[in-house]
């Protein structure tokens, strides 16, 4: 698997090979390695378990789809495409739309039918935001930005020379604004590692900056994190904001109280 971009068929195939690539994948909360990863940089993909489709506490009859809020107001509304072991997100107001994360290679399809299912096309993104070079939330980078022909690309800064796209990446930072939602520098996952939040609709995409697990919210996965005392800091920081729902990369996704969670995470050190 080392070196090999990482795909659902490369996924499946490796938990073919029997149980012990089951204890691997338990331990694993990020694939590192852009779409130019070298072998070094690359691994067996995974998280804190498989993401469960729709959210904790959905009445299973709610004909609002899983993972998905109900559209209206002034903020984004939000649909989640589910890839197994990562997720991705589409987040929509207005006739347009912001896509966080593309995924492992080939999660076009995915993404285009998440879009398809709030009754919108490729043509209405306009945003797609990066929240870290590991090339399970950047691996269909091309696929994305060729179907997304309009749409402008973000990442980090200090994510910007580790990520191969089609064409030149928007540098953004703590502070920062795109398609109304606030950019928060989250680094400690990786260096350039970001997060952004909807104040209005109180939602928070934390990529690998925040991961769940049975409806509890843990921190970035020390495995394939570069510097885990930053990545505290930025749990600490995470929780100095106000918002109902997390959505995390690897996990399902929070849809109450969850600053309240990430505080009770940061406080617990």
């Amino acid at each position: 698997m080392y070196g090999v971009p990482v795909t659902r068929r490369t996924f499946l195939a490796d938990l073919g090979r029997g149980a012990g690539a089951l204890v691997v994948l338990g331990a694993i909360g990020c694939v590192p390695g852009g779409a130019d990863a070298s072998a070094s940089d690359s691994a067996i993909p995974g998280g804190p378990g498989t993401a469960p489709t729709g959210s904790p506490g959905r009445d299973p009859g709610d004909s609002n789809p899983p993972g998905s809020s109900v559209p209206g107001g002034e903020g984004v509304s939000w649909r989640r495409v589910d890839l197994g072991f990562v997720s991705a997100y589409v987040l929509f107001h207005g006739g347009e739309a912001a896509i966080v994360d593309t995924g492992v290679q080939g999660s076009g399809d995915d993404i285009e039918a998440a879009l398809t299912a709030v009754g919108l096309g490729w043509d209405a993104v306009g945003h797609v935001v990066l929240t870290h070079r590991h090339g399970d939330h950047i691996g269909s980078v091309d696929e994305v930005l060729a179907r997304a022909a309009a749409a402008t690309a973000y990442a980090g800064t200090a994510e910007l020379s580790s990520i191969a796209a089609p064409r030149a990446l928007v540098a953004v930072g703590d502070g920062d604004e795109i398609f109304g939602l606030r950019v928060i520098a989250t680094p400690g996952h990786t260096a350039g590692h970001i997060s952004v939040l909807d104040p209005i609709a109180g939602i928070l995409v934390a990529g690998d900056a925040l991961n769940t697990s049975g409806g509890k919210v843990t921190g970035a996965n020390p495995q394939f994190s570069s510097d885990m005392d930053v990545a505290r800091a930025s749990v600490a920081k995470l929780a100095g904001f106000a918002y109902e729902t997390l959505l995390v990369g690897h996990g399902a996704p929070i849809e109450s109280g969850a600053s309240a969670l990430v505080a009770a995470l940061a406080a617990a050190g």
